[in-house]
């Protein structure tokens, strides 16, 4: 079993699409999720946006392989700050729950710090929603910390 990671293409949008509604339903019903399914996920329809994003230079979206299958993906952009500086951000990145644990995650946000990298970013931001200890943990492997929290009171139960 051989993982890597490559570049999306316009031929990878209909399993892009796929995977974003898959990560995006993991994780709706966990604390945080609602709301952040509905602000901080990719805009719908998900194949005009993974579209957009294949062909803005300030995005890149990868596709994580075992042996010949699709079975993740991640996607960054660089923002300007206010500084002139560039920020890196993880806007997405999941793996089939099928093909965690064996290095495709870690092939992703390799391409992804090498990417950010190579664009001169003070750094790399994601998400993760609290609560969910895996992908906390997964994120610290690699280095990153929280830097900020935002905090939300419902005023409805959903």
């Amino acid at each position: 079993m051989n993982e890597s990671v490559r570049l999306a293409t316009p031929n990878d949008l209909e399993t892009l699409t796929e995977f974003a509604d898959s990560a995006v339903t993991e994780q709706r019903e966990n604390r945080g999720g609602y709301v952040w399914s509905v602000r901080e996920t990719r805009n719908q329809p998900y194949l005009a946006s993974f579209e957009s994003a294949l062909h803005d230079p300030d995005q890149a979206v990868w596709i994580g392989m075992i042996d010949d299958t699709p079975v993740g993906y991640a996607a960054s952009k660089v923002e300007l700050l206010r500084s002139g500086e560039t920020l890196g951000r993880i806007s997405d990145i999941w793996v089939d729950p099928e093909a965690r644990s064996v290095g495709v995650g870690e092939s992703l946000i390799a391409a992804v710090v090498s990417w950010c990298t190579e664009r001169n970013c003070i750094g790399i931001d994601s998400m993760a929603l609290p609560g969910n200890r895996a992908t906390k943990n997964f994120f610290e492997t690699f280095g990153f910390k929280a830097r900020l929290l935002i905090v939300h009171k419902p005023l409805h139960e959903s």
